[in-house]
Order: C-alpha cells, then structure tokens, then sequence
C-alpha cells in the first residue's frame, strides 16, 4: 500500500508539472483571474503589464525593470544570474513570467514548478512585429485587447513620425561597464535591429551576439556614430572618456565627436517604447 501510494503521489506531482508547463499565454485555457499576482523576470514584460493596466498586479520584478518609475518600488528578484528562487516563491504569485533570453534556468523553472507555480517563458523576436505580437500575447492572456491597440496604435503613430531619409550613417554600439569592461554589439542583438530601423548601417556585422571591443575592430569598422547606454556612458565619465578608448581617436566618430547616449530599456528593450526609440535615434543620427 505504502508503494502505491508514492506511484500515485509521483505521478500526480509530474502530471502538475507538464500542466504548468502547458499554460503559456497563447493558450486559451491559461486566460488568468483577476486579480491575479504576477512575478516579472523581464523589463520589456513588466513593461507592457504596465503598459496594459497591470501595474497594481505585479508583485516582483528583475533588475531590469525600471520602466515605469513604479517598478522600481516593487520587490526585487534580482537578476538572470543571481535570481532570488526562495523570494519568488515566498510571493506566491499565479505566474511568473519571463523571455528566454537572459531568463530563468531550466532547472530553475522546474524548481518554480515544483512550488505550485506557473512559470512562462516567452520568445521575444527584435522587431516592430515581434514586439506587438508579444503585446498581444499578454492581452489576449489576460483580457486587456483594448489597452493592447492603444499601445500599438501609440506605435505607429511614432514610427510615422521618424525621420525619412536617403542617408545611412555607420553605427557601432558599445556595451559598457567601466573602460575595462567593452563589448561591440553584433548580428542578432536588439542595438544593431534598432540601428537599422532607425536608417542606420551597424559597423560591425562580422558575428553574432556580442564580442570584446579592440581597437584594431573599432578601426576597421570605422563608424560614423558610437551608440551607448546612458549608463554607460556614464561608467566611461562621458564623452570625453569614449574619446580616449583605443581606436576611438581615428575613426569618423572620434574626429567628429559622434557619440550618442540613449535610455538601455528603450533603446534595446523592443517594448512599447520601440517607436518613440526609433524616432529618437533617427533624429540623432540625422540632425
């Protein structure tokens, strides 16, 4: 009897298990209650549940969320590389959601899992489609198919107002943590997609993801612009100390003092944001 007893306990446990695993939000039958407490690893995601009306019912967050203000008073669940699993359980929230890009861990999901908890993991593709299909997702999951439109029409209607233009200037962008820590930004990434839709060429395209910067690269590639977040411009003690990183000096860039700064979530996030961040970066690239 006591044998039977832990079959039944083993696979009633991995039956929740691929339920859980089963509720994404395409999925009709996942359509959450209101209200519903919701735990986001993603600063893209809690941006547009933001952007939904869904604020109030977000109840932790990563690091990365800072988009809107609020956020930031939410708890902290940390980051893709120090995830704090204990606290997200201790919220107990109905869905824990994240991309999988920089998102939690397979084991870290079974973990959640196996805590009763429903964990999503959704693909996020850099572009303007991409972006509101991931809008739409969370929507359609939740009911809010009318503050999704609102989101996307604001959308349009900024990327409308870019700037159109016959020019292409070379761009390169610069993930910085302190001069010690600097990577170009290559094939694939959400800085060199918004390049382009800003009418932009990215400078370096030799291979995907990201690479350390040298300065044979940086001269080679030779752009017209160096494209940073604020924060790392910051990190570099601004302009002046982009100017003095090896090979900045003899390109387009560092002779004309070419170097733009934007907001890290906007500029890379592909969020709600993404229009009003193409526009922005059109215009700096062609004044």
């Amino acid at each position: 009897k006591k044998q039977m007893k832990k079959i039944i306990l083993a696979v009633a446990a991995s039956a929740l298990i691929v339920a859980a695993c089963n509720n994404t939000p395409s999925d009709p039958a996942a359509t959450a209650p209101v209200p519903v407490k919701i735990v986001s690893l993603n600063g893209t995601v809690s941006e547009v549940l933001s952007g939904l009306n869904m604020e109030s019912n977000i109840v932790g967050v990563d690091v990365t969320s800072v988009y809107p203000e609020n956020l930031k008073e939410k708890t902290q669940m940390g980051s893709s590389h120090s995830y704090n699993i204990e606290g997200i359980i201790a919220a107990a929230p109905d869905y824990v959601i994240c991309t999988q890009e920089r998102g939690l861990s397979p084991e870290q999901v079974t973990q959640l899992q196996q805590a009763g908890l429903k964990v999503w993991v959704l693909s996020q593709e850099y572009s303007i489609a991409g972006t509101k299909k991931l809008i739409n997702e969370l929507a359609d999951s939740f009911k809010k198919q009318e503050e999704a439109k609102h989101m996307i029409a604001k959308i349009d209607t900024d990327l409308a107002a870019a700037k159109a233009t016959d020019t292409r200037p070379k761009v390169i962008f610069i993930y910085a943590r302190g001069a010690g820590t600097l990577q170009v930004a290559g094939n694939g990434t959400p800085m060199n997609e918004m390049i382009k839709l800003a009418n932009g060429d990215p400078a370096a395209t030799d291979f995907n993801g990201f690479k350390p910067l040298t300065a044979e690269a940086m001269v080679a590639a030779n752009p017209d612009y160096i494209l940073l977040f604020d924060t790392g411009l910051k990190s570099l003690e601004g302009a002046e100390g982009v100017l003095k990183v090896p090979g900045v000096a003899n390109t387009n860039a560092g002779k004309n003092k070419g170097i733009i700064e934007m907001d890290g979530l906007k500029l890379s996030g592909f969020g709600p944001r993404v229009g009003e961040a193409v526009k922005e970066l059109s215009e700096k690239l062609h004044p």
